[in-house]
């Protein structure tokens, strides 16, 4: 029986995205991966496990000491763990000069720096990005539209003319782990032409 990084990956009891998994190969390169309000680190331990380097952002401290506190020190070394505000005026990584291999992005939205975010990826460069939308408030939190993607509003941050190329784009309402409305995303910064997909 083939044994994947993620089966033996735990999160309070459940287990990373199924999106994050399916196109989590197509990152590729050297350069650093973005886990964004990365909470406990379900999908900094993926991203570990597959051989990356992880900057791990979220604004709650207790949230980065429990990630911090999973790890031995040798993966620690390449986990970079920061706790920063992300809705701040000013977002605290727009001045960086460093561009990253993949930004992944799960069950968060804050529009004003979403394109901001976006731009810190490298030609070449995945995004993985899953949240809710509108006609999630049929079934729980989060119901604040601040919070709901507006249908077809994600595909909008990533034109052609950008340097774009969407591998899969999908929206509507889940089962599981738990029924919800979502829209999720994977996109390369490159030509579609010559992009190694992915096999189901």
């Amino acid at each position: 029986m083939c044994v994947r990084p993620w089966d033996l990956i735990t999160h309070n009891g459940g287990l990373p995205s199924s999106w994050v998994k399916r196109f989590l190969p197509l990152i590729r390169g050297s350069g650093r991966v973005i886990d964004l309000a990365c909470g406990d680190g379900r999908h900094t331990q993926l991203l570990l496990s597959f051989g990356h380097q992880v900057l791990a952002l979220d604004k709650n401290e207790h949230s980065l000491s429990v990630l911090k506190s999973r790890f031995h020190a040798t993966d620690l070394k390449n986990i970079e763990v920061k706790t920063i505000d992300l809705e701040t005026d000013i977002f605290a990584l727009q001045e960086t000069q460093e561009r990253f291999s993949g930004l992944v992005v799960t069950n968060y939205l804050y529009r004003p720096h979403l394109g901001e975010w976006i731009n810190l990826i490298q030609p070449g460069g995945v995004v993985i990005y899953e949240t809710f939308a509108v006609g999630n408030e049929v079934y729980g939190k989060p119901s604040n539209p601040n919070f709901l993607l507006n249908q077809n509003e994600l595909i909008g941050f990533f034109s052609i003319s950008l340097g774009w190329s969407i591998v899969c784009f999908e929206q509507g309402k889940i089962d599981n782990p738990k029924p919800a409305v979502i829209q999720r995303i994977c996109a390369v910064r490159s030509p579609a032409i010559g992009l190694q997909l992915l096999d189901e």
